[in-house]
């Protein structure tokens, strides 16, 4: 089973309460103490790119990355009718290759713990290509004590049409949490049963910075008055 594929059609549903224009102030402010100048911007693992028209809505040019086809087609209707719709592109993180550089780039929503370590230096390395000298990296990962507190628990998600159970088990050896998901979608008086993997890794945090300054970023900041900040969710700033 793989990621973001049935589930894709119903993430906004079942993930209505995510504060994203909280994100995007967060981003912003970051902008602005950078001295700003921030018009280009990379959405790294955009996901449906409910983020990524936000901050188009709010005057940005922006590219939006994903390597699921499934989230990049929700993505592509929804920012089909912003003035000035969004480049998006179906590419691995680790794969990123751009026309350009951007003035910053943010991965959101934990999408780099998604990522294994030993793809991790690579997404860094690569984007210090596409970010400018005195841009921006900014993300947000999910602490390794928020993945142990996760453990063995089971969550049900519903909505109109559609019912997600899902469980988590961490592997505190392998440093990475599973996600089994069993996804129900109402076909007429019938239910279609889908089902996927998600695996996430536990990134430590010391060692993230460590990583970054290793690969030359400076100003590394780690950022905990954040949205979300009691679902265990931190945020990182660093300057290329």
């Amino acid at each position: 089973m793989s990621a973001y594929g049935p589930l894709a059609a119903w993430y906004d549903t079942l993930t209505g309460d995510v504060p994203y224009a909280q994100f995007a102030d967060l981003y912003e402010a970051e902008f602005a103490r950078c001295g700003g100048g921030f018009r280009l911007l990379l959405d790294l693992c955009c996901g449906t790119g409910t983020l990524t028209a936000e901050m188009a809505r709010r005057g940005y040019e922006m590219i939006g990355v994903d390597a699921s086809p499934d989230m990049l087609m929700q993505a592509r209707e929804k920012c089909a009718e912003l003035p000035v719709p969004p480049l998006l592109l179906c590419q691995d993180a680790a794969d990123i290759d751009l026309y350009g550089t951007v003035d910053a780039a943010y991965c959101s929503l934990d999408g780099l713990n998604y990522i294994s370590p030993e793809k991790l230096r690579t997404v860094f390395f690569r984007l210090r290509y596409f970010i400018r000298p005195g841009g921006l990296l900014l993300f947000d990962v999910h602490t390794p004590e928020w993945f142990r507190s996760l453990d063995g628990e089971i969550f049900v998600d519903e909505s109109d049409g559609v019912l997600c159970l899902w469980r988590a088990d961490f592997d505190e050896n392998a440093g990475q949490i599973v996600y089994g998901m069993d996804l129900f979608e109402r076909r007429g008086k019938l239910w279609r049963r889908s089902g996927e993997e998600h695996v996430e890794y536990a990134h430590d945090l010391p060692s993230l910075c460590a990583l970054l300054e290793g690969l030359g970023y400076s100003d590394v900041r780690l950022l905990t008055d954040c949205p979300q900040k009691e679902q265990g969710r931190v945020f990182f700033s660093a300057v290329r």
